[in-house]
């Protein structure tokens, strides 16, 4: 389990945006296939991910040409902050839905996903408010996808931190 660790480790930015790619595919899947349209604080979400998918390649890339051990740290630091991010964007959407406190007012209690019937309604001129932030979509186990979202950043936020503190090979 420790060899597998450390070869997780060692590869960390190609790693971090392999798994960044397949939270954001995840959550693709759930708005094509389940009908679950994203609310405002699920986009922030998924925004988080895009920015550590970008960042874990160009980490990666770099590593390539540079062997200086500091952009490896600084790399590796970089990516546990934007997971850190994402971990307070999930708090803060799951404490919305569990009414610990308002979410933005741009998504509030009420919206709809969008269907056919909602499509024509827009076409003729109608508003139309979107998914609410404050209301769990979707829950497994007793959290929703915000929660699961925040125990996956925060996981993904440590392993950060232990691949800037492994000794270079």
């Amino acid at each position: 389990m420790k060899a597998y660790l450390d070869r997780l480790l060692a590869n960390w930015p190609l790693v971090a945006a392999l798994v960044s790619a397949l939270m954001l595919a995840i959550a693709h899947a759930f708005e094509t296939f389940g009908g679950l349209a994203p609310c405002t604080l699920c986009l922030k979400a998924r925004e988080v991910y895009w920015v550590a998918l970008t960042v874990g390649l160009g980490l990666f890339l770099a590593g390539r040409f540079i062997t200086d051990d500091r952009v490896r740290r600084i790399g590796g630091l970089l990516l546990a902050v934007i997971f850190l991010v994402g971990v307070g964007v999930a708090v803060y959407h799951a404490g919305a839905e569990w009414k610990f406190w308002p979410g933005p007012q741009s998504c509030a209690a009420g919206g709809a996903g969008v269907n056919l019937d909602s499509l024509d309604a827009i076409l003729k001129g109608a508003k139309i408010k979107p998914p609410a932030c404050d209301e769990a979509a979707w829950v497994f186990l007793g959290l929703s996808m915000a929660g699961w979202n925040g125990l996956v950043s925060l996981g993904l936020t440590a392993l950060s931190v232990m691949a800037v503190r492994r000794p270079r090979d």
